[in-house]
């Protein structure tokens, strides 16, 4: 689609997922033993056939930079490309001030190429969108801006802007995170309708209201906070409905899957979502393919069959390049290049990538960041006590091993 420039806002620091964000940004964290987060929001444009794009970073953005320098190069093509902007500092010697100055200090990338339509979309998300038919649904009601939303649980409020819309889909309300309980959707008791913070901007209004909120001393610069209100008070803002978006070849119940990985929860619950007999997001639909970077490593290998030593993998997914020795892999995701060794047993964890598992380890509903080792016969995730004592654990109870630790050798 032509006219149409895309920014993805992929410079979060994401303390709350630390210690996994202590070397890379959120965007950047492995997820699903194939991916990145960052490579939903991709793929969803790219399947779209939306391929000007620029990816804003900030923290800590090598790993998220390397990564893309990998997985998504587009060369070749006239006006088509994926280029990661770092953080310039185009307006003055300071980091981003909120999401709404990012684009501001980006304004010669989007004002040198002239579009229609800017859509403005997080980079820290797990979904699926055909990003066409939120753009169709903006021109046909000839919006200033487009906001996509989804249904979350009242007490959720605080954590999003919280909207009102009318039987159009035109918005007659708007908080930030509100600290009192906002309406609930009519007809939905409990719910009330959440911004997902993906936009799409009719171009000359965005560029508008950035340069008219930095001149505000006391903005926080942030869409949410100050460009919703701004565009809203004047009108021509309306509501995407996400559970409204079809993509081909999806399972059913799968349509309106959304989920904030911003907390070490949120994150191991989605990523257990990806192994359900039916999951609600499918990584397997062969008309939305998932691209991202894949290194040169062999299949993964399941050896040992013996009656007291047999490798296998149950209600699991192991990515190429991973042995399976003589160890049981139940609910769990692996990622590449992952050695787990005889009489192991490794339940309910997310492994991502160049890991030792060594022999006789019981490991239970832990994290494991890349290039961990784990000395032989060491147990995790079955005594609470003693795990926080050791590790960094979630408050629901994930134990998280950091990336490069070495585990279980100094006992």
């Amino acid at each position: 689609m032509s006219g149409i420039l895309s920014m993805i806002l992929a410079g979060g620091e994401g303390t709350r997922l630390a210690p996994l964000t202590s070397v890379r940004a959120k965007p950047a964290v492995p997820f699903g033993g194939n991916y990145r987060i960052i490579d939903f929001v991709l793929n969803n444009f790219v399947n779209s056939d939306l391929l000007q794009i620029f990816v804003l970073t900030q923290f800590k953005s090598h790993s998220l930079m390397k990564h893309m320098s990998r997985a998504w190069q587009v060369t070749g093509l006239t006006k088509r490309f994926i280029d990661p902007i770092p953080a310039q500092m185009q307006t003055g010697k300071h980091w981003y001030q909120g999401t709404a100055d990012a684009i501001y200090q980006n304004l010669d990338l989007v004002e040198g190429m002239d579009p229609e339509i800017v859509c403005v979309f997080g980079g820290d998300h797990i979904y699926k969108m055909d990003v066409r038919q939120m753009i169709s649904f903006h021109q046909d009601n000839n919006a200033l801006l487009t906001v996509a939303a989804i249904p979350v649980p009242i007490d959720q409020a605080n954590q999003f802007g919280i909207i009102e819309v009318d039987a159009k889909g035109k918005m007659t309300g708007f908080k930030e995170k509100p600290k009192e309980a906002p309406k609930e959707i009519p007809g939905k008791p409990g719910y009330v309708l959440a911004s997902m913070g993906n936009y799409v901007f009719e171009a000359k209004s965005l560029v508008e209201c950035l340069k008219e909120d930095a001149e505000v001393i006391d903005s926080q610069h942030d869409f949410g906070h100050n460009i919703i209100p701004m565009l809203f008070e004047r009108g021509d803002v309306y509501v995407y409905d996400f559970s409204s978006n079809e993509i081909r070849g999806e399972p059913e119940g799968s349509r309106g899957y959304w989920r904030d990985v911003g907390t070490l929860d949120s994150y191991f619950d989605a990523t257990m979502d990806l192994i359900s007999v039916t999951p609600p997001i499918d990584l397997y639909n062969r008309h939305w393919p998932l691209r991202s970077y894949h290194p040169a490593v062999p299949p993964a290998k399941f050896v040992h069959d013996e009656a007291n030593r047999t490798g296998q993998a149950i209600s699991s997914m192991v990515a190429a390049g991973s042995i399976i020795s003589g160890s049981i892999i139940y609910q769990s995701v692996l990622g590449h290049n992952c050695h787990v060794h005889s009489h192991a047993y490794v339940d309910k964890c997310v492994i991502m990538g160049n890991n030792q598992i060594g022999r006789g380890c019981r490991i239970r509903n832990a994290i494991i960041d890349k290039n961990v080792t784990i000395a032989p016969n060491t147990v995790i995730g079955e005594d609470p006590e003693m795990d926080r004592k050791r590790f960094h654990v979630s408050a629901g109870g994930i134990v998280v091993i950091p990336k490069g630790a070495r585990v279980g050798f100094d006992d």
